[in-house]
């Protein structure tokens, strides 16, 4: 177990670059939040916690028990994840809004798709936090750009 990233795995590293390139900027690991959160953007009081499926127990595909010493690892993660939960707590108390994006959600099918969705989130944190007015739009009274189609070569 020694041998396993805790920093910069490939998924966070995914989500990461994501980020960045979408022009959010964040810190990392910082050891004053509980739960030292992997992506921290204190300017819109908001952490990221990439999670790995079989560390935190998800219920997934990729969730399994080993076989061997398996009331170890049961303790283990299910110590993790009421560890998290503790964490997301103390978080939401601090005023932080807390994201966790698991492992499983950045496979290849369904990478898009969530990065897609994050960015959807943080642009709804980002607007409630910037008290910036939200303009609705009612589709029966949009107003027309165009004139009317007219068919080719028909006379108007």
């Amino acid at each position: 177990m020694s041998r396993i990233k805790g920093r910069d795995t490939k998924p966070e590293l995914l989500v990461r670059k994501f980020l960045w390139h979408h022009g959010f900027r964040y810190r990392l690991y910082d050891k004053r939040l509980p739960g030292r959160p992997d992506i921290i953007m204190r300017k819109w009081k908001t952490v990221i916690f990439v999670n790995g499926c079989f560390w935190h127990g998800h219920e997934c595909d990729k969730f399994r028990i080993p076989k061997s010493n398996v009331q170890f690892w049961k303790n283990k993660i299910e110590n993790n994840k009421k560890r998290d939960r503790l964490n997301i707590k103390k978080l939401g108390l601090l005023g932080f809004k807390v994201i966790t994006v698991w492992e499983c959600e950045l496979s290849k099918d369904k990478c898009d798709k969530t990065l897609d969705s994050l960015l959807v989130t943080l642009s709804k944190i980002v607007l409630e936090e910037s008290n910036a007015k939200i303009y609705h739009t009612e589709e029966d009274n949009l107003p027309i750009a165009a004139e009317p189609q007219v068919g080719y070569g028909a006379k108007k």
